[in-house]
């Protein structure tokens, strides 16, 4: 049996802080465990960033009830530092997030394939989960570091 073809799918949000806070909060490990997750349920109790082409990457992920765990990660392929991160997840998929100043907003636009384990549907409801999540956080940081 041939394997399902992979989708592409994309999320985006506009976050209202500067491109080079959006880019410090998303690559930075300390912000990163607390923005990366997709529910309640889950949580990331670790990161490791080694942000260049190249570079590694691992986010620990961790059920809220201790059941379940998991390492989130991959390899860059391309950092073009506030604007683009190309990455490999450890499955092989690709996935790009893009970052584009708008004045003291920020647009992040983040394209990957999917998987074939889950319905694409609930990826794409993941994915912008986790966006939606660093959106809320990355404006509270924003909103914290001013006062």
């Amino acid at each position: 049996m041939e394997p399902k073809a992979r989708v592409i799918l994309t999320v985006q949000s506009i976050v209202n802080t500067s491109v080079a806070r959006a880019w410090k909060y998303w690559t930075t490990p300390e912000d990163i465990v607390r923005w990366n997750v997709p529910s309640d349920f889950w949580h990331t109790t670790h990161a490791r960033n080694e942000l260049h082409a190249g570079g590694r990457f691992v986010y620990r992920m961790e059920s809220a009830d201790g059941s379940s765990e998991f390492d989130f990660s991959g390899t860059y392929d391309y950092v073009t530092y506030c604007r683009q991160i190309s990455f490999t997840i450890g499955d092989g998929r690709k996935v790009q997030v893009c970052f584009s100043g708008r004045g003291n907003r920020t647009e992040v636009t983040e394209t990957f394939e999917t998987e074939n384990s889950n319905p694409v549907e609930e990826q794409r409801k993941g994915w912008q989960s986790i966006l939606d999540h660093f959106k809320n956080y990355a404006e509270k940081a924003s909103r914290e570091t001013r006062h």
